[in-house]
């Protein structure tokens, strides 16, 4: 059985070059929906902060939970910054869960409107809405599609 020649790479493996994606160019709307992304995750940095000031504070309602949710906070923003620098360089994962992080954002964006909190939930609801409306453009659809296997 005849086998496919492989190509060496810097890390010692051998890479199959039919697995390798050509380079393409990044589409400006999948930017956009990095930078949207990338600003969402800054804001839950934000509201990390204020959960941690809080809770140091004593204002929280006991000291575990107002722990607990900072470092929620703190972990979910690394998450969406992962997002991010995912969306930026068009890979393929991150679509559905940039997808989920946003139907979040938008509960979340209403949930503080019906809180009173209409500076943190209108900008929420509209980097959400920007951000799946870069997403679901042609170019951002088809530069986060897979190759075809053979």
């Amino acid at each position: 059985m005849a086998t496919r020649p492989t190509k060496a790479t810097g890390t010692g493996r051998a890479q199959d070059p039919a697995r390798t994606r050509p380079a393409r160019p990044r589409p400006r709307a999948l930017r956009v929906a990095a930078a949207a992304q990338a600003i969402e995750a800054a804001g839950l940095g934000v509201a990390a902060v204020f959960a941690a000031v809080s809770t140091a504070d004593g204002r929280s309602y006991q000291l575990a939970s107002g722990v607990a949710l900072t470092l929620i906070a703190i972990a979910t923003a690394a998450l969406f910054a992962v997002f991010a620098v995912g969306l930026a360089q068009a890979k393929p994962w991150t679509r559905t869960p940039v997808v989920m992080t946003q139907l979040f954002v938008i509960i979340a964006g209403f949930t503080l409107l019906d809180g009173h909190r209409p500076e943190w939930g209108v900008p929420a609801l509209l980097l959400a809405a920007c951000c799946l409306a870069a997403l679901f453009t042609p170019a951002s659809l088809r530069a986060l599609n897979r190759a075809p296997r053979p």
